[in-house]
């Protein structure tokens, strides 16, 4: 067995089909560039048709967010919006039930949540996560049950954790 690359890995790619579930990442106060790279290379990866960044999220162009993100930000359409009441308007004009991805008292695990056909993944700050103004707006929440002694993962790990679960989950056993 060997590692596919170059043509033969574009090759086994182009045959993959892409399920069919519609999903938009909405950043909020995603300020490391780091984290802002990476949730563009995941939502490349998963097909992302848009994401959101809004308040002090970090924007392209950045060096950081071009190194980590290895230009993705060129090929995933994005918008920054200031403020997160329009954010969230954004993405319900655009028929997204918006959920985030935040440890709440009314949160569930990420696994056991009924995510809609259009769903748009709101993840918060690095350090204080999404805002209490957010979640008054969202639909639901949910979380990814943690079994260490840390509270959370990486902001852009939660992120790809619980949007290929999103993409995948009509795959999984009932």
């Amino acid at each position: 067995m060997k590692p596919l690359r170059g043509t033969a890995l574009k090759r086994f790619l182009k045959h993959l089909e892409r399920p069919p579930v519609d999903v938009m990442l909405l950043l909020q106060d995603v300020e490391d560039p780091v984290n802002v790279g990476s949730a563009f290379r995941i939502a490349d990866a998963a097909g992302v048709k848009e994401m959101l960044l809004t308040g002090i999220s970090a924007t392209p162009p950045h060096k950081r967010i071009d190194q980590v993100g290895r230009g993705k930000d060129k090929k995933v359409k994005w918008r920054k919006i200031e403020d997160i009441d329009a954010s969230i308007a954004a993405a319900r004009a655009a028929g997204y039930s918006p959920v985030a991805v935040e440890l709440t008292e009314t949160a569930v695990p990420y696994t056991e949540y009924a995510f809609p056909e259009k769903t748009c993944l709101v993840v918060g700050h690095e350090d204080h996560g999404v805002t209490r103004r957010a979640l008054e707006q969202v639909d639901g929440a949910v979380f990814i049950p943690m079994y260490g002694k840390g509270g959370s993962l990486n902001v852009h790990v939660a992120l790809a954790v619980v949007l290929f679960h999103v993409l995948h989950r009509r795959a999984l056993p009932d």
